[in-house]
């Protein structure tokens, strides 16, 4: 998947809870330590999280369906699991003739370096659906593409698994990079012996690190495999501009997308996709039940995640609050200074993982002291960071 975003923004999110599997995923294994997560519970889309893209332009690849927010939302997948919900309908667009989904977190989350991944159920891409979950350098909207780099953790619908009539348990991971068009490009793909379109949610996951880009299906299931993807990033030269290690150190942000038809699928005859059909009722969804990051606390990785609106970095609210209600100010136990109905706001705010104020005060390390064992964002002045505390 490539280039061309634009955005649309949802109301705040309802307050409906959804959780029928497991939310999980592999877990906190050799050294990661979970440091964001989107559960897709809440029953609405978070405008703090997200971007919802509206475009006609064909991905960069000659695709045939038109992104609107229509296409997009957050809801029960009908066995009880909150998810995100991207959907591909056979309907005339403004002169498309498919309407479909696509998100992104550009500026609201974003990261360097980790475990990262999604649990997602697949439709049936028979023939032409692309469903793929993959990220792109946050120095998009400044660089471009191929400049940003891109790393497309899987993608489905590939014509290879047309033609062989394999391509339910057919996919591929891929890297782009370079200063310009052609971009360098290295892909691979697998084959796997059971269906990725089965109904049930796979675990897609991609270790990231100042060495190699590593890609797993379904690590939780078969935590020993080999992975179906591996790249060696570990070279940084800027005097080659082809060099891999110069475009895949830097924050990312990820990406969802349902397409229709276009290069990847060797479809572009509207009337060639039989994917959307009568018996579907010319539609079709990929399910996701939830997104989530882990670092191990190096000093290599970076993670950013917006809080309340703001995509520069964590803001202060006019008011002191802890979670949703604000610590008595009167506490003698001082677990958390300086909590006055009057006082400005203060230099030192600690959010957790999830993006919840969880105190405020003018030591950092007073603070910390204060709570328990976990992943927090310490927002100190204008400096922003991360700490796992132990």
């Amino acid at each position: 998947m490539k280039r061309f975003l634009s955005f649309l923004m949802l109301a705040a999110p309802a307050a409906t809870i959804f959780a029928a599997l497991p939310q999980e995923g592999s877990g906190e294994t050799n050294g990661y330590k979970l440091v964001w997560q989107d559960l897709f519970d809440s029953g609405e889309l978070n405008p703090l999280r997200w971007h919802i893209e509206v475009n006609g332009d064909g991905g960069g690849n000659n695709e045939l369906q038109y992104y609107t927010e229509n296409n997009v939302r957050v809801g029960d997948d009908g066995d009880g699991n909150g998810c995100l919900i991207l959907t591909a309908r056979r309907e005339n667009y403004k002169n498309k003739s498919f309407t479909s989904g696509r998100l992104n977190s550009s500026n609201f989350v974003t990261f360097t370096h980790g475990k990262v991944e999604a649990s997602i159920k697949f439709p049936s891409t028979a023939n032409g659906l692309w469903p793929a979950f993959w990220m792109m350098g946050n120095d998009y909207s400044s660089v471009g593409w191929p400049r940003c780099g891109e790393t497309d953790f899987i993608e489905m619908g590939n014509s290879n698994g047309i033609a062989r009539g394999t391509q339910d348990r057919y996919f591929n991971g891929a890297c782009h990079w370079g200063q310009g068009w052609p971009a360098a490009s290295y892909a691979l793909d697998t084959t796997r012996p059971y269906s990725m379109q089965d109904g049930e949610y796979h675990l897609i996951t991609c270790i990231w690190d100042t060495k190699e880009i590593r890609m797993y299906a379904d690590l939780d299931k078969y935590p020993s495999q080999s992975p179906y993807y591996i790249i060696d990033i570990s070279n940084v030269d800027p005097s080659d501009d082809w060099c891999a290690g110069n475009y895949f150190h830097k924050d990312n942000f990820l990406i969802f997308n349902l397409a229709i038809g276009g290069d990847f699928t060797g479809i572009h005859d509207p009337a060639k996709i039989t994917a959307l059909n009568d018996a579907n009722g010319q539609e079709a969804s990929m399910y996701i039940n939830y997104v989530k990051i882990y670092q191990k606390g190096t000093p290599d990785e970076t993670l950013f995640a917006a809080v309340d609106g703001d995509t520069e970095s964590p803001v202060l609210p006019d008011e002191p609050t802890i979670g949703d209600e604000p610590e008595n100010p009167d506490d003698p136990t001082g677990a958390v200074e300086n909590l006055t109905a009057d006082l400005q706001p203060v230099p030192v705010v600690v959010f957790n993982a999830g993006g919840l104020i969880v105190a405020k005060g003018i030591s950092a390390e007073n603070l910390l002291n204060s709570l328990p064992a976990g992943v927090y964002i310490v927002k100190e002045g204008s400096a922003t960071k991360k700490i796992i505390k132990r």
